[in-house]
């Protein structure tokens, strides 16, 4: 009984930090289980009863379990550190402010991808050199006028640590960001350290087609499907392993590096993010909210359509819309039920975007919603909208009514798919193709996974 008595106690004085007689995210673990019929309001204490504060994150990111383990792979390094806002502790406190002021962590220099280290840069914006305001250390673009760390810039490093929150599509920066910063330490002889994050897809989820000969760039750099279904961490270890690092253009040699992943501690690779319990900190500014990833996927393709489709970009439901002027919701909803897309609901939609090129005027289309996310073919829903609006309105058929196609080729990494799609705006042309890379790339990559 006196270890029930500490728990008792414990228990207790976890309540007086907590607002007053709130009982919000508690539950009951063991020996005297609650009855149905008691309120959590009436019910009192039982020192025989454990109570576990269910907020509290149950995955450690790889900056707290290095911390733990006293920053033991730093120590004694001068290191530099790629990040962005997302870099950050289960308590938001930022990578940056822990490695500078960590006991034997010589952090001298600060790298900013897309949107830059503090994500004061919109999408798309060239971001300079310049001095972080907090630390007064130097910031290096990898976004600027090189995207690739140069001598210069590592100059009088031992390694570079990287903390930023993946997405999980091949098709983001971020991922291209860091196998540059691979390439050019393994020409200098410089560590590489990854710091671990989830991936909000979850770890079981493969899909699309792999990038082609001739479609490598910034947004498709690696031959890796558009859902990969690893954590970064992970993903490093393949691309540094397999051969798969060969720049932005796909055709220098393999690159490889001395790498260090710090794993988490928790995760496992069916968590999808809400279920970590960490705080979400939107990487940029369209991915305000932990489960966008998925809207991302499923939208991101079809928005590289110049002036086809807006997409919620500019209005407060980013990548979880499909709308035009010229849109009647009810009949697109209607045709999109008939598919029935396993794991996926429509609703019409009337809205007005308050910035770029659609701003102030009234669109219509659908907001979808995954409803069952595993059963889900999440990348192949903007296919079937493509679909759908060929069949409603054959004189807005994507691929002739967009402005440009070379970003849609581009994140596909292939030009097959538009020109396949393109003859009858039908998936079932193109779904061997999408699907056939999936099982092969899930096979070869299960030997870099840290978490089951």
């Amino acid at each position: 009984m006196a270890k029930n008595k500490i728990i008792y106690l414990l228990v207790v004085a976890t309540f007086a930090a907590l607002s007053p007689l709130s009982l919000e995210g508690l539950e009951f673990q063991d020996s005297v289980a609650a009855s149905q019929s008691d309120s959590l309001e009436t019910m009192p204490l039982n020192p025989d009863t454990v109570y576990v504060n269910t907020h509290a994150p149950v995955v450690k990111t790889g900056i707290e379990v290095l911390r733990d383990r006293g920053f033991d792979v730093l120590l004694g390094k001068r290191i530099g550190l790629v990040t962005n806002p997302s870099g950050v502790d289960s308590r938001l406190n930022s990578t940056i402010d822990i490695l500078y002021n960590a006991e034997g962590v010589e952090l001298v220099a600060l790298y900013g991808p897309e949107h830059g280290v503090r994500g004061d840069k919109y999408a798309g914006d060239k971001v300079g050199n310049e001095t972080d305001l907090t630390t007064g250390l130097p910031v290096y673009s990898l976004y600027g006028a090189t995207r690739k760390p140069t001598k210069e810039m590592l100059k009088g490093l031992d390694a570079i640590v990287y903390d930023i929150q993946d997405i999980g599509v091949r098709s983001y920066t971020f991922i291209s960001t860091l196998g540059l910063v691979m390439e050019a330490c393994g020409e200098l002889g410089i560590e590489v350290i990854v710091l671990d994050r989830p991936n909000p897809l979850g770890g079981l989820k493969v899909e699309g087609p792999l990038v082609r000969d001739g479609y490598h760039s910034f947004i498709s750099q690696y031959k890796i499907p558009y859902i990969y279904g690893l954590t970064v961490g992970e993903l490093a270890l393949m691309l540094n392993s397999e051969g798969l690092n060969r720049g932005q253009r796909g055709i220098q040699e393999p690159a490889s590096c001395r790498l260090t992943v710090i794993p988490m501690e928790g995760w496992t690779r069916e968590m999808l993010y809400s279920e970590t319990r960490l705080p979400w900190v939107l990487p940029s500014p369209n991915i305000p909210f932990c489960d966008t990833p998925q809207y991302y996927a499923a939208a991101g393709i079809a928005g590289e359509l110049s002036n086809f489709l807006q997409i919620g970009i500019g209005y407060t439901l980013p990548f979880q819309v499909f709308a035009a002027q010229w849109i009647d919701p009810v009949a697109l909803k209607a045709e999109l039920d008939s598919y029935e897309l396993p794991g996926v609901a429509f609703r019409a939609i009337v809205y007005k975007p308050f910035s770029g090129s659609q701003a102030g005027k009234i669109l219509k289309g659908v907001q979808y919603f995954f409803t069952d996310y595993e059963k889900a073919a999440v990348t192949e829903v903007q296919f079937s909208v493509l679909q759908a609006i060929a069949k409603l309105y054959p004189a807005h058929r994507a691929f002739e009514a967009a402005t440009s196609v070379g970003a849609f080729d581009k994140v596909c990494g292939t030009n097959y798919v538009r020109d396949a799609f393109g003859r009858r705006y039908e998936f079932d042309d193109i779904s061997q193709y999408w699907r056939s890379d999936a099982e092969g790339f899930r096979e070869m990559s299960m030997k870099y996974w840290l978490y089951r």
